[in-house]
């Protein structure tokens, strides 16, 4: 990382020779390996390596960003003019511009987010095999999409004239399955899944498979169900999707633009009290932790939501200058694409009651474990998106449904969301199951 280091401040070096005000410069390296298995052969067995280094350069307020895989001394003074030559053709953008110094990052904690053990092809193998002779094993299971284990390893490291430089790595292990139940035109196919940045913290192959399994053939014979406005239980795992939707509505660039339906609700109740969002680049093994965002700046742990209160917005520098702000160490970036605000590990934190108590309290509703489609309005916050899941009747699950749509307004749903007890960290945006009341769902029966 210090030979990357070097390299990236010596670009730098060569941008201001060249002319440039200020520059940063990004190298972005990455291994990947995915062994995919399906009804017990071996269908794919993929490496792929990238090593990709871009550079930005300003030339007072105008900007432009290149990239190149090439690092050969001539051909990085060839991607140093251009940069340089590019800049000075472009408008005047009066927020561009790097971090400032009181921003940078200092010391990180350790975030224990770079495990060194990458898996040799024949482990990745018994990994997928295990998971499809699980889920093939339950009975009704007919038909298999195959299960995959995967590895990678991704590096970064940012140099600039403002004088930060910083590297880091980051691992990442998965494996997931996918298989079919029923006959003919009543097939229904579902998945699991488990991704964690260390190999040990994976969920066992065998249970993800039988998980799998067990949720296809618990689909088979859906109904139609009839219009109605009933309470809705989202599962833990199409959840996180409503964080996903928060994020996006706190996205600087988006509250800058004002088109966001929370623009003007900072420090105002947007959840219920005692609801906390969190998020922290600072998890220790979280999925996207790291040290500092794609600009040097210092990262840290905040409470988005604190006790149902809008607290921050999720801020780059250029839309924490476009709004009188400060950057909170939210922007992410490619080697050819610039900053844009993004979450790290983002969590809803979990309530006291469980699922099973949950579904007990309804006397009519729905409990949804897949959505289709993306019917959300980011300015008005109306979402509607199609659906499957489960009938709930008199306190338990009754039967499966399928071809439904689910609508409301987010700033509805987030007033009325409840949490249960059963978070899990599974993806970097986790969501404990949360039930919504008062939404209308459209079956069509």
């Amino acid at each position: 990382m210090n030979r990357d280091l070097d390299l990236l401040e010596d670009l730098v070096g060569r941008a201001k020779r060249a002319g440039a005000d200020a520059a940063d410069a990004v190298l972005i390296e990455g291994v990947h390996i995915a062994h995919h298995h399906r009804l017990g052969v071996v269908e794919k067995l993929e490496r792929s390596e990238h090593r990709e280094i871009g550079l930005r350069a300003f030339v007072g307020k105008q900007v432009a960003a290149v990239s190149s895989t090439d690092e050969a001394s001539g051909a990085l003074d060839e991607l140093v003019a251009r940069a340089v030559a590019m800049a000075r053709s472009v408008p005047e953008d009066s927020l561009a511009g790097l971090a400032e110094p009181g921003w940078l990052a200092g010391q990180a904690p350790d975030l224990d987010i770079d495990d060194n053990d990458e898996p040799s092809p024949e482990v990745l193998a018994t990994r997928a095999g295990a998971a499809e002779d699980a889920a093939r094993a339950v009975a009704g299971v007919t038909n298999s999409d195959g299960a995959e284990a995967e590895w990678g390893r991704w590096r970064v490291g940012i140099a600039a004239s403002n004088g930060f430089a910083g590297a880091y790595g980051r691992t990442q292990s998965s494996i997931s399955a996918a298989v079919l139940a029923g006959e003919g035109l009543g097939m229904e196919r579902d998945y699991a899944a488990s991704s964690q940045v260390h190999v040990e913290d994976l969920e066992d192959a065998t249970e993800i498979g039988r998980r799998a399994g067990e949720r296809a053939v618990r689909r088979l014979n859906p109904r139609r169900m009839p219009n109605a406005r009933v309470p809705v239980i989202f599962d833990r795992r199409i959840a996180n999707s409503l964080l996903r939707n928060l994020t996006e509505a706190i996205n600087g660039a988006s509250i800058a633009r004002g088109v966001s339906f929370l623009k003007d609700k900072m420090g105002e109740a947007v959840f219920a009290p005692g609801i906390t969002i969190r998020d922290d680049p600072h998890k220790p093994r979280g999925l996207y932790s790291k040290p500092f965002d794609g600009e040097g700046v210092g990262c840290a742990p905040r409470a988005v939501i604190k006790d149902g209160r809008l607290t921050t917005w999720l801020l780059d520098c250029r839309s924490a200058r476009q709004l009188g702000l400060e950057s909170t160490g939210h922007a992410m970036r490619g080697a050819n694409t610039p900053p844009a605000p993004g979450p790290t590990n983002f969590w809803l934190e979990k309530g006291t009651v469980t699922p099973e108590a949950m579904i007990a309290e309804i006397e009519s509703g729905l409990l949804i474990n897949e959505l289709i489609g993306f019917g959300i309005n980011a300015s008005t916050g109306d979402y509607s998106r199609g659906a499957s899941g489960f009938w709930i009747e008199k306190g338990e699950i009754a039967y499966p449904v399928s071809e439904i749509t689910v609508a409301g307004n987010l700033k509805d749903m987030f007033a009325c969301l409840v949490p249960a007890d059963d978070l899990k960290f599974r993806t970097g945006v986790d969501s404990p199951t949360v039930r919504i009341d008062g939404m209308t769902v459209a079956g069509g029966g």
